[in-house]
């Protein structure tokens, strides 16, 4: 028997948290392991359960959620992040990717589609709401222009002049992550151990100055490399 995907479920409406946590627990993929209000009481829960999800709003009180995922990430460091937001703000979906969101899904969602993309994120696929997608795409075709910096050489680099920077392994695994394969997947692909994709994805985030799979995913389509 597959054991189900363990859940904290961070939402400032009771009412509407309740409600989504009454939803999930029908579905025998999912187990609800917590609850909060706000990302204090989300990080005093992390302080005492190993969630594999966080479902996550954005309009909390105190830190918003997408300045709030880099604290969780660090209290929960193998934690999976699923915005679930009203927010159609292209900079709160980029902010949140920025900082480490692993997806970004509407409340106007049907609660199938809630329910796929929780499993496909925890499978290490990134899931974005199509019409935050296209607001993403575009943004990235029309950047804004960014100061080149002792601090972040990165910004003066082209697409391929970063790509280049990977080491061959580095890249052929760019590529799976760009196809939307899971680390799973990945190590079967590559007859290697899940835990060095795991290592090598790190090392990606870091030479390309990326912090998300869907950033990795987005600069591949945005750049024809996939």
């Amino acid at each position: 028997m597959i054991e189900p995907i363990e859940l904290l479920v961070v939402d400032d409406h009771t009412l509407f948290r309740r409600g989504l946590m009454a939803l999930l627990s029908q579905d025998e993929r999912f187990r609800i392991v917590g609850e909060a209000g706000d990302v204090g009481e989300a990080l005093r829960v992390l302080a005492t359960t190993r969630p594999h999800m966080l479902l996550l709003d954005n309009h909390l009180p105190g830190v918003k959620g997408v300045d709030a995922i880099g604290s969780l990430k660090e209290a929960a460091p193998d934690l999976r992040i699923l915005m679930l937001t009203v927010s159609e703000d292209e900079d709160d979906l980029s902010r949140a990717l920025h900082n480490g969101a692993d997806g970004y899904l509407l409340k106007t969602a049907e609660s199938d589609q809630l329910c796929e993309a929780l499993v496909k994120v925890n499978e290490g696929h990134s899931v974005i709401s199509p019409t935050m997608l296209n607001k993403l795409v575009s943004g990235l075709r029309h950047p804004a222009v960014a100061p080149t910096t002792p601090e972040n050489p990165c910004i003066a680099k082209s697409p391929l002049q970063l790509l280049d920077m990977l080491s061959p392994r580095e890249k052929d695994i760019f590529i799976l992550v760009a196809q939307s394969l899971s680390n799973k997947q990945i190590a079967r692909d590559l007859d290697i151990a899940e835990t060095t994709v795991k290592i090598h994805i790190q090392h990606i985030f870091k030479k390309m100055t990326l912090n998300s799979r869907v950033q990795i995913a987005i600069f591949a389509a945005t750049n024809g490399i996939v």
